[in-house]
């Protein structure tokens, strides 16, 4: 660790407390919870003099930024970099990496394509889809319990499966979206090795979605297709309309993809919970959120201060990055009663798992309709989930994913 820039410690002011801790080295993403726990603990906004930005762990900085979007821009780039001081290395998230005006349509868009009557619309078939394949998994052992790998076999496939139908993709392929989400939210963090890891393909993976984001590669029926029909319409640029595209495979499938593995891992290690989802099934969307809230799959976004922005009795300086520790926020005892425990008892809602305020995750709603299906599908036909062999974290500077978590079920008679 280095320290900071005499000028960056002036600017942080004597009241501000400083840290040398480093959210983004590899010990600490592989189990971040410490470090969250001393950054709450020092103070609504403390200086990061490893990486010369400003820090805000507890819910109610973190939730107050979010909703600010005037004084905690979007548009200077939601990871480390910042767009307003340097040229992106990278290209800008069209809903991610803007604000309005320039987010508006966009949002808007995806927005009114996503919401209640497509949710209706998709439920029985996604619920047929998820039994179809739980039934398959299930088929391939003998006797009456299974053992296979909740990542790869459920959390991974079932939105492989049926999220890009829904857009229009075609079925070659798309094993490329994971692993060019995982490089995307790598490149929020420092380039470090984990970005360097995912390099030599990143390439061929962004050739890959891009082309898959142009009209002509996408079926007539899906959501794809509606979004290049309002370019049609005029509600979006023709230039916009393959950016939106390319948000929606991160709306659809990322958020999803890691909030199951999330969900699956905390019910094999919490098997009373998973019994009290079994005899209530009404709480598979609050197990699903409560799994987002205690893991934070997402764990941090960076906003660049638009101006001197006073915190808590400390000052932002204008054009300083701040690093929002969502996953911080989502275990601050200040906000939530036995932040650690996973608990269907819970109230998860005001959890900023998916974000807040104008850039929530606009694929949230179609998570919950995704685990819904999933878990339904689960709970119907399995007793018991418990873990199987040792789990594995999947490192990430931005996501706390797993790459396996064996589990061992019991089937239901």
């Amino acid at each position: 660790m280095t320290d900071a820039p005499a000028t960056a410690l002036r600017s942080a002011g004597t009241r501000l407390p400083v840290s040398a801790l480093d959210p983004f080295d590899r010990d600490v993403l592989e189990d971040p919870l410490p470090l969250q726990a001393a950054l709450r603990d020092a103070g609504p906004l403390v200086y990061l003099s490893t990486h010369d930005v400003y820090a805000m762990a507890r819910y109610e900085q973190v939730y107050a930024a979010l909703r600010d979007w005037q004084s905690f821009e979007s548009g200077g780039g939601v990871g480390l970099s910042n767009f307003r001081t340097g040229k992106p290395w990278r290209s800008p998230s069209i809903l991610l990496e803007a604000d309005p005006p320039y987010h508006d349509a966009p949002r808007r868009v995806l927005a009114g394509l996503l919401g209640p009557h497509t949710q209706r619309r998709l439920r029985d078939k996604w619920r047929a889809a998820a039994a179809d394949l739980v039934d398959e998994l299930l088929a391939g052992h003998t006797g009456n319990s299974a053992e296979f790998d909740a990542v790869a076999s459920l959390a991974e496939a079932f939105p492989l499966r049926a999220f890009p139908d829904a857009v229009g993709i075609p079925d070659s392929g798309r094993e490329n979206l994971l692993p060019f989400s995982d490089f995307l939210f790598n490149a929020f963090g420092p380039r470090n090795d984990l970005v360097a890891l995912g390099a030599p393909r990143a390439r061929e993976l962004s050739a890959w979605v891009n082309s898959h984001c142009q009209r002509e590669a996408l079926t007539e029926d899906g959501f794809g297709a509606q979004i290049w029909a309002a370019a049609d319409r005029g509600e979006l640029t023709p230039e916009q309309a393959p950016l939106v595209v390319r948000s929606l495979f991160a709306a659809g499938v990322d958020t999803t993809v890691h909030g199951l593995a999330a969900l699956l891992h905390a019910l094999a290690t919490h098997p009373a919970q998973w019994q009290r989802l079994r005899a209530e099934p009404r709480l598979v969307r609050v197990a699903f959120d409560e799994a987002v809230r205690w893991a934070s799959p997402v764990q941090t976004f960076f906003r660049t201060a638009t101006g001197d922005i006073r915190v808590a009795g400390g000052v932002v300086p204008a054009g300083a990055k701040v690093l929002l520790l969502l996953g911080a926020a989502n275990r601050d005892p200040r906000r939530w009663d036995a932040p650690d425990a996973f608990d269907l008892s819970r109230d998860p809602s005001g959890h900023l798992g998916f974000g807040f305020g104008l850039h929530q995750c606009v694929g949230q709603h179609i998570a919950r309709l995704e685990a819904e299906c999933l878990l339904t599908a689960l709970a119907e036909r399995v007793e018991t989930i418990e873990l199987a062999g040792p789990t594995r974290r999947r490192p990430n500077n931005t996501l706390r994913a797993w790459d396996s978590v064996p589990i061992r079920v019991r089937l239901a008679r």
